[in-house]
């Protein structure tokens, strides 16, 4: 989700002053203190007057967000899907690449992708080590101009480093423009064909 705000907190009898951070499954306070939330900790979720509780264990802590209050606790009890998190929409065209979940080809076909042969609206290509990056550029020409290409790699591992993934689709003439979780394993990391080139 990738949201933030300054704000005060109450979170222990003591209140603070700092940043929230609203991430996919957790909730980051960064000021006088460090907390971090996670979602699947928590025990109630409420949002009234410009406040959001939070009870989990440690807790509970309020959050002085505002207007913004009622939605960090609807994005928080009702968080996007990883085909949310991955811009997947009934009609698109999509190809996967590689040793992907095969769970996920079945999450493609409930929402009606089709995986016709062409140009595509989607590319999901598996990456488990730096050296099969290399293959980036043979998959530009399959992206439909507005086409995404999302490289799969997993999480936390030396044989692949964020870092490398930008490097390769940048050399691959493709300009990064989001990272999203795609499972407990495995980060995405989606680029597309620069404007100007399309």
């Amino acid at each position: 989700m990738g949201q933030e705000l300054d704000c005060r907190i109450l979170y222990q009898k003591r209140s603070l002053s700092g940043r929230a951070h609203l991430e996919t499954d957790h909730l980051l306070f960064r000021g006088e203190e460090r907390i971090k939330v996670l979602f699947k900790e928590l025990t109630s979720v409420k949002a009234s007057a410009g406040v959001l509780r939070l009870e989990f264990p440690g807790g509970p802590a309020e959050f002085e967000l505002g207007a913004a209050a009622e939605k960090w606790a609807h994005k928080i009890l009702h968080p996007p899907s990883r085909l949310d998190k991955l811009g997947v929409k009934r009609g698109l065209s999509a190809r996967l690449i590689g040793d992907l979940d095969p769970g996920f080809a079945v999450e493609l076909m409930s929402v009606g992708v089709s995986t016709a042969k062409g140009k595509q609206d989607l590319l999901f290509f598996a990456a488990e080590r730096t050296a099969h990056l290399a293959k980036l550029v043979n998959f530009v020409g399959e992206l439909k101009p507005a086409g995404a290409l999302w490289v799969i790699y997993p999480k936390g591992v030396p044989a692949i480093r964020e870092v490398q993934v930008i490097e390769a689709g940048r050399a691959a003439g493709l300009k990064d423009v989001k990272v999203a979780s795609f499972s407990s394993t495995h980060t995405g990391l989606k680029f597309v064909i620069p404007v100007a080139v399309r």
